[in-house]
């Protein structure tokens, strides 16, 4: 395991969940972490352990390049970074307002991209660099009323993949983390924007629900934590030869493997159930 003594980080979607997780872990390593998040107000916990807070708006060009030239500039390289911030917008495809659509693509893709394309020419200068985005079993699987969300997820591991293949001669390395059921906010926040996109209408007895689904899932508290996916982060980030892929947390195996050896028809099926 390599030491991660003496490098710089930046996590997103810090706030909460697994990106708060991840940002105790690093700086325990030994990393000068930056946090980046909306909701700087509640980070004082971990600012008081070491953490750089800084207010970042993934879906705001201007606030991303000002964070990321201003990291830069103290730092001269971003040697880790982990996309981390995103979220689920839940609802029937038919229903799903295209201006949220869009959003969703935004925070989940396309702010994450422009974050990397910034940090990349630094990386590339010092032969090193690990790049860890949060995707899904989501990014594998598909469920009813989660389209979008899901489209982002797939769009996320296509997008990993080439970006490993371009930078890999320059010490690069990108690192793919799919989290299964985890304890955080992205349950009720998914459930929230279900019932309120499709709570009603032609696809509620179904949304509705999923919905009670979502909150009894991800409160059950017998499910995996944020710190359990925060330890594989650091564990892939200080492997000499990360794997590309980490699955973890509630139910990731169980349902990669399903989705691996049934048909669509039968993994419909166990969705519908499962759900």
């Amino acid at each position: 395991m390599a030491s991660l003594q003496g490098k710089t980080a930046l996590v997103t979607g810090a706030s909460s969940g697994i990106g708060k997780a991840t940002v105790e872990l690093l700086l325990k390593a030994g990393v000068k972490v930056y946090a980046a998040a909306r909701r700087v107000e509640i980070m004082q916990d971990i600012e008081a352990s070491g953490a750089h807070i800084v207010k970042m708006d993934v879906t705001d060009e201007k606030s991303i390049v000002t964070t990321i030239n201003t990291i830069l500039e103290k730092e001269g390289a971003i040697d880790i970074l982990i996309n981390n911030a995103g979220y689920g917008s839940y609802g029937a495809i038919e229903e799903v307002p295209l201006a949220e659509a869009r959003r969703q693509f935004e925070v989940n893709v396309f702010g994450l991209a422009r974050i990397t394309q910034l940090v990349l020419p630094a990386m590339r200068q010092n032969r090193y660099g690990k790049i860890v985005s949060i995707s899904s079993i989501g990014g594998k699987i598909y469920t009813g009323f989660g389209g979008w969300y899901h489209a982002t997820k797939h769009a996320l591991e296509g997008w990993s993949d080439c970006l490993r293949v371009e930078t890999a001669e320059f010490g690069i390395d990108v690192i793919i983390i799919e989290p299964g059921v985890i304890i955080t906010e992205w349950g009720s926040i998914a459930a929230e924007n279900l019932l309120k996109t499709s709570g009603n209408g032609a696809y509620a007895g179904a949304a509705n629900k999923m919905a009670k689904g979502l909150e009894k899932r991800y409160a059950n508290q017998n499910f995996t934590g944020p710190a359990v996916i925060a330890r594989v982060i650091v564990k892939a980030v200080t492997a000499r030869k990360p794997k590309t892929r980490y699955a973890a947390g509630s139910f990731a195996g169980t349902l990669l493997f399903m989705r691996r050896i049934l048909c669509d028809r039968w993994f419909d099926k166990l969705i519908k159930v499962a759900v």
